[in-house]
C-alpha cells in the first residue's frame, strides 16, 4: 500500500490486549482514512440503544493518505465515536503535531473498545505500545496532563491528546485536547474517553508509509503551497486568526447575538484588530502549515499567563451570543474550556440560553445562585466553572441546551441546537443554503461540513457546479449544499484542514500521487457521498429519521434588523431539494436501497432495511 501502514492499533481496555487491526487497500480505496474510514470501523459495533458511554462503544483516532506527507496543511487527525451529546454519530478533528507522531508511530489509527479498571494512559512510540497507570493524573487539567507526560516520557517528540476534568466526569460535551491548546471539540467524545477510563494517549515516531510518485507529489505540494499562500483568505487569517471575520460577519448579518435574536451589536469591539490593540497576540500553526492561524494571547491576567485562542467561534458564543462585549471574560472563558477540556461552542450556546430563559423569566435567581442579565461578565466565567464541575445550575447545563429545554419544559424550538448539537456561529438566516447543511450534516448542526457560506461569498467550485447565488433566496439550495457537505466530508477522511483552499483537480492528483489510485473530480465526489450516506446509516440504526433534519425556530425565525431582516430560509423547500438529490427516502429519512447500492453499501442496505 501507498500513503498507509495498513494498519491500525486495537486497544482493548477489558483486558488490556493490544493487536493489529489490518487495513486492505480495498477498505483504504472504498473510505479514503480519518472520520471516514472511522465510520467503516465503528459500523459493525453500532446496534439500536446503544450507550454512548458503555464500553462497547468504540473510539477511532484516525488519520488520511495524506497525513504526515510535504503537502501543506495535512496534520489533521478525526476521533470518532457514538455521540454522548446527541446519541448519533459523532466526529471531531484537531490538528498540531499529534497527527504527524500517531500517523509516524507506525499506524493509520487507533481503535478502541472497552473499559480500562482504573485510569490508563496509552503510550504508543513506533512498535511498542503500552497501557501505563494514569491514577496520577486523574484530576488533572489538560495542560497539566500534557505537562506531566512530556516529563515522564522524557519526549519533545511525543505529543498527547488527553481529557480534563470535564471528560473524565463524563461531561457531554467535553473535548479532547492536544498539543496544549488544540481541541477536538464537538459531540463530546472526551466524555467517552472518560467513560473508558483513558486519560491521555501519546504518540511518537517518524516513519513514512512509502509514496507511489515521489516527484509527482513534491511538485503538487509545491503548487498547493502557492494556491494556499496566494489565497487572501490566508493572508487575513495570519493576519487576525479567524477572528478576522467578525466585523463582515456581523455586516452580512452572519454572527448570532442575543442568543440568536439579534445581529447588530459593536462588533469592532470583538474583532481581530481589536484583540491585537488590548492584548500581545501571536500565532502559532500546525505542523506543515505555512497560515498560522492560531492565537496565543500573553499576559492576560495576573494568574493567567497565556491563552490558547479566542478564534472566532469561541468568540462570538462567549460575547455577542451573550451580548459580553469585554474581551478579557472572553479570553477567560475560551481559557477554562480549554483547561477542563470542554467545547467552546456548546458551553457558550448552553449560557446565552440560560440567560435567554432568566430573562423570560423560566428561570430565576433562587434556582441559579444569582442573576444572569444579558452580558454579565462574572456570570459567564462562573458558569463555565460550575458547568465544568457539576456544581448548582451546572449539572443541568452540562447536557447541553435540548436536555435543558425538556428538563424545564421548554419548547424544544428554542433549543439552539441541531439533533443535539449545539448550532455554531454563523447565523442560518444570513446564508440559507447554510440552513439546510445545518440540518442534514452527519453530526448535527456544524459549520465545518459544508462551508455554504463561503460560495455565497464568492467562492466557486466549478467541478461541481458550485457558484455564489441570492444568499438569501432558499430556491435551488438543498442539491449545491448536499455537494458541498459530501467535498467537506472527504477533508476530513484525507484529514486535510478546511483552510487549505485547494481546488479538486489539485485533491486528485495530490491522493493520485501518494496512493497510485486514479481518481477524478466524479469518482472524489461519489466517495464524500459514501461517507455521508455511511455516516447517516449509523445514525438511522441510533433511531434517526426525517424529523431530526430540523433547525428550531429561535434559529430560523425572521430577525427585525440587519441585513437579513424580515428573511427567513424556507427549510421545506430546501430539505426536499437535498433529500431529492441524495435519494434518501422523503418518509423515514433513510438512503434508499438503491442508493445504498450504488454506493457499494450492500451491508448497510440489508441492515437498514432487513
Amino acid at each position: 500500500m501507498y500513503g498507509y501502514h495498513g494498519r491500525f492499533l486495537k486497544v482493548d481496555l477489558d483486558n488490556g490486549r493490544m493487536t493489529d487491526l489490518p487495513i486492505s487497500e480495498a477498505l483504504a480505496r472504498k473510505f479514503i482514512g480519518g472520520a471516514t474510514l472511522a465510520a467503516a470501523l465503528i459500523y459493525d459495533h453500532v446496534n439500536p440503544g446503544l450507550d454512548p458511554l458503555a464500553p462497547e462503544n468504540p473510539l477511532v483516532f484516525a488519520t488520511g493518505p495524506l497525513t504526515g506527507t510535504q503537502v501543506p496543511m495535512v496534520s489533521r487527525y478525526a476521533v470518532c465515536a457514538v455521540s454522548p451529546l446527541t446519541g448519533f454519530w459523532g466526529e471531531a478533528t484537531s490538528g498540531g503535531k499529534f497527527p504527524f507522531r500517531l500517523k509516524g508511530a507506525g499506524y493509520d489509527g487507533i481503535f478502541i473498545t472497552g473499559r480500562a479498571s482504573k485510569p490508563v494512559v496509552l503510550v504508543i512510540n513506533k512498535n511498542h505500545t503500552e497501557l501505563r497507570d494514569a491514577s496520577a493524573l486523574w484530576g488533572m487539567d489538560t495542560y497539566q496532563t500534557q505537562a506531566a507526560l512530556k516529563e515522564n516520557l522524557d519526549a519533545d517528540g511525543f505529543s498527547a491528546a488527553c481529557i480534563g476534568p470535564a471528560g473524565e466526569r463524563r461531561l457531554r460535551f467535553a473535548a479532547i485536547m492536544n498539543d496544549h491548546g488544540r481541541a477536538a471539540g464537538r459531540c463530546g467524545l472526551g466524555a467517552v474517553m472518560g467513560a473508558k477510563n483513558l486519560k491521555a494517549v501519546a504518540v511518537s515516531g517518524s516513519r513514512k508509509p512509502a509514496v507511489f510518485d515521489r516527484s509527482g507529489l513534491n511538485r503538487m505540494a509545491k503548487s498547493a503551497m502557492a494556491t494556499i499562500k496566494g489565497d487572501l483568505a490566508s493572508v487575513a487569517l495570519k493576519e487576525y486568526g479567524t477572528l478576522f471575520y467578525a466585523d463582515m460577519a456581523m455586516a452580512l448579518g452572519d454572527l448570532p447575538a442575543k442568543y440568536f435574536s439579534k445581529s447588530v451589536f459593536p462588533a469592532e469591539k470583538i474583532s481581530g484588530q481589536a484583540l491585537r490593540q488590548q492584548y500581545t497576540v501571536e500565532n502559532y500553526a500546525c505542523q506543515g502549515c505555512p497560515v498560522g492561524c492560531g492565537r496565543e494571547v500573553k499576559d492576560v491576567s495576573e494568574s493567567i499567563d497565556r491563552v490558547d485562542g479566542p478564534e472566532y467561534e469561541t468568540t462570538a458564543a462567549f460575547g455577542p451570543l451573550c451580548m459580553n462585549f469585554d474581551l478579557k471574560t472572553i479570553i477567560e472563558a475560551n481559557h477554562l474550556c480549554n483547561v477542563y477540556g470542554m467545547d467552546t461552542i456548546s458551553t457558550g450556546v448552553t449560557i446565552a440560553y440560560l440567560m435567554y430563559l432568566f430573562e423570560k423569566g423560566a428561570v430565576d435567581e433562587k434556582e441559579i445562585g444569582f442573576n444572569v442579565p444579558w452580558g454579565d461578565k462574572q456570570a459567564i466565567v462562573r458558569l463555565v466553572e460550575m458547568i465544568a464541575t457539576g456544581q448548582g445550575i451546572g449539572k443541568l447545563m452540562a447536557d447541553g441546551t435540548l436536555a435543558m429545554a425538556r428538563s424545564l419544559g421548554r419548547d424544544p424550538d428554542e433549543a439552539a441546537q441541531v439533533k443535539g448539537l449545539e448550532i455554531p456561529m454563523h447565523d442560518a438566516r444570513a446564508f440559507h443554503g447554510q440552513a439546510v447543511t445545518y440540518a442534514t450534516n452527519p453530526r448535527g448542526a456544524c459549520h465545518l461540513k459544508g462551508e455554504y457560506f463561503n460560495i455565497e461569498l464568492g467562492n466557486k467550485i466549478k467541478a461541481y457546479d458550485l457558484y455564489p447565488k441570492n444568499r438569501l433566496s432558499s430556491t435551488g439550495k438543498g442539491a449545491p449544499a448536499a455537494r458541498l457537505q459530501s467535498l467537506a466530508d472527504l477533508f476530513d477522511a484525507l484529514t486535510l484542514c478546511k483552510f487549505a483552499h485547494l481546488d479538486v483537480l489539485q485533491l486528485c492528483g495530490i491522493l493520485n500521487a501518494i496512493t497510485g489510485w486514479t481518481m477524478t473530480p466524479e469518482t472524489l465526489l461519489e466517495a464524500g457521498d459514501r461517507s455521508v450516506n455511511l455516516k447517516r446509516a449509523i445514525s438511522n440504526r441510533l433511531g434517526l429519521t426525517r424529523e431530526h433534519d430540523h433547525l428550531p425556530k429561535i434559529a430560523v425565525a425572521a430577525l427585525g434588523e440587519g441585513t437579513s431582516a424580515g428573511k427567513a430560509p424556507d427549510m421545506e423547500l430546501m430539505l426536499k431539494d437535498y433529500y431529492a438529490h441524495r435519494e434518501w427516502d422523503w418518509q423515514t429519512g433513510r438512503p434508499t436501497r438503491a442508493k445504498l447500492q450504488s454506493l457499494g453499501l450492500g451491508q448497510v442496505e440489508s441492515d437498514l432495511y432487513s
